[in-house]
């Protein structure tokens, strides 16, 4: 990402009426932290603008404020600039209609794997894409309310895992300063990220209990169909929300959370030392170098990322 671009998107976002932003399917508080965050600054700053933020349910990130996604009809992209947040990949936008926009930004973090905006503003080395979006508005000299500072603040905590990944700089702490600085309770976030309900602390037990480790220390769990369907709870929340039950295990730097649906078997890969990165995008998917996840057809195809997996362990991949 260089400084041109960066002046070219500013002149875009000043140059169109309609602004609309999406961000990936399944929406993680990144997600959602960085759409919410970005419309509530770009209102602030240009009231006489129509900007939209669209795409599936928030789930459970439904708590940060305003996160009802607007219901628009196809004429609403003619003469429109569409925004795309948080995703390496077209096929995770939520909601395809982008591509009927006049232009398109896509403003993300994680690792290359295709183009797909006119403007494209990627920098890898941002925690999260809620720190990338709130460092433009900063460079851009724009005001940032209160729940648009919040907004951003959550997707900071939850993609920097409470700024405790080693993506996390003295960058993020000043980017995060500035963001308190407008006046929102931090304890609000927390308590809603972080208070989990009688029902979910067990299903999170229930997932400890089934760990298992390969033969050269990866940790893994695997969640067959039929388990799958037994338990009250979303897709999301049995792969992505469940890979880091395993993140705390002494001796265990890599570790792999097995789901299978409707569609395949949701995979999502950890590491704390390693670039699981290259294996999630053998296996068609990406993300970080220690936080990447895929989608394969069927156990057998897992099972051999799983060995891919073990292999690194001892420097045969």
């Amino acid at each position: 990402m260089n400084y041109t671009d960066v002046s070219k998107a500013i002149e875009l976002i000043k140059m169109f009426n309609t602004i609309i932003i999406h961000r990936h399917s399944s929406p993680d508080g990144d997600a959602i932290g960085s759409q919410i965050g970005l419309r509530d600054a770009l209102k602030a700053n240009f009231p006489n603008k129509r900007i939209y933020a669209v795409g599936d349910n928030p789930g459970r990130y439904s708590f940060v404020e305003d996160s009802v996604m607007d219901d628009i009809g196809d004429e609403t992209y003619q003469g429109a600039l569409a925004i795309l947040l948080d995703m390496g990949s077209a096929h995770l936008v939520s909601d395809d209609r982008y591509q009927l926009a006049q232009k398109t930004i896509r403003i993300d973090h994680h690792q290359y794997v295709e183009n797909f905006a006119d403007l494209e503003l990627v920098d890898t080395s941002f925690e999260s894409c809620a720190g990338l979006v709130a460092h433009l508005c900063m460079e851009w000299g724009l005001v940032v309310p209160r729940d648009s500072a919040k907004a951003l603040y959550t997707g900071m905590v939850t993609d920097s895992g409470r700024f405790r990944y080693d993506s996390t700089s003295a960058r993020t702490f000043r980017i995060a300063s500035f963001l308190m600085e407008q006046g929102f309770d931090a304890n609000d976030i927390y308590t809603n990220l972080y208070q989990d309900d009688l029902k979910m602390i067990q299903l999170r037990a229930s997932f400890v209990l089934r760990i298992q480790l390969t033969k050269h220390g990866v940790a893994y769990i695997y969640t067959d169909r039929a388990i799958a369907d037994s338990l009250d709870a979303s897709m999301f929340t049995l792969s992505r929300g469940m890979v880091n039950t395993m993140s705390e295990i002494k001796g265990v730097n890599t570790w792999v959370n097995f789901t299978e649906s409707p569609e395949g078997v949701l995979c999502e890969l950890r590491s704390k030392t390693q670039n699981i990165n290259k294996i999630a995008v053998k296996y068609g998917g990406g993300g970080h170098i220690k936080a990447s996840g895929a989608m394969v057809k069927d156990k057998a195809e897992a099972m051999a990322m799983l060995d891919d997996l073990d292999k690194m362990q001892i420097g045969e991949q």
